[in-house]
């Protein structure tokens, strides 16, 4: 197993390296359109996962996978001078769901913002269901003595006494 650090350092590496040969080496015009975007290796250096974007509609986007697919040969090769480890890498291009991820998130960072906007109008023109202050007018000279039956206050003490006595 090698050192993680060292396996992140060769995978920035390879990420440049294919990015220069991609503009270089490979002469199809279809990865023109592609930014290599990440690159992973795996902790044995055997395995590298190069992660790309197109700019484009679905057309471009398969157009690019089948340009990479034919030139991972050439591009393994390029990497394979450029690094120095005992192994060249076995290479696997992935299309980066990013800019995907991040439009949907926009959008819905956009919508909640609306919403939000909604509720602060609704709000500004809200009244509250009741008075303002329900609480204001409950001073003691404000309660009525109707509010009370007899039944409510017992003065006599007596069931005090029973409940000590049964004890």
């Amino acid at each position: 197993m090698a050192d993680p650090a060292r396996a992140a350092k060769l995978a920035q590496r390879i990420k440049v390296v294919v990015a220069e040969a991609l503009g270089r080496r490979v002469k199809d015009p279809r990865v023109e359109s592609i930014t290599v975007t990440d690159a992973r290796v795996t902790n044995d250096l055997q395995h590298a996962t190069i992660y790309y974007t197109v700019f484009g509609d679905e057309v471009a986007h398969a157009d690019a996978a089948r340009a990479l697919e034919k030139a991972k040969g050439v591009l393994r090769q390029e990497v394979g001078r450029n690094i120095t480890v005992r192994l060249t890498p076995t290479l696997e291009f992935v299309a980066d769901q990013i800019p995907v991820n991040a439009s949907n998130l926009e959008e819905l960072l956009r919508e909640a913002k609306r919403r939000d906007a909604e509720v602060a109008a609704l709000a500004a023109s809200a009244k509250h269901a009741g008075e303002s202050d329900p609480y204001k007018g409950d001073s003691a000279e404000d309660i009525d003595e109707d509010d009370f039956d007899e039944e409510d206050i017992d003065l006599s003490g007596e069931d005090d006494v029973d409940e000590d006595a049964n004890r």
